[in-house]
């Protein structure tokens, strides 16, 4: 049985999208006094509101 569906069908299917994904690392001090970090992925649909994050 042959495929019904090669690569290059796939890659047409994929479309390209504007989000933009990015990895967000915020430090947060402890009651000892250490800090740590927390890091999530955040998608953002324009870089520039990378400064925006909080």
């Amino acid at each position: 049985m042959a495929k019904q569906q090669t690569f290059a069908d796939k890659a047409k299917k994929k479309e390209k999208s504007a989000v933009v994904t990015v990895k967000f690392v915020k430090t947060v001090k402890t009651e000892s006094g250490s800090y740590k970090f927390q890091e999530k992925l955040v998608k953002l649909e324009d870089i520039n509101k990378v400064t925006t994050l909080k």
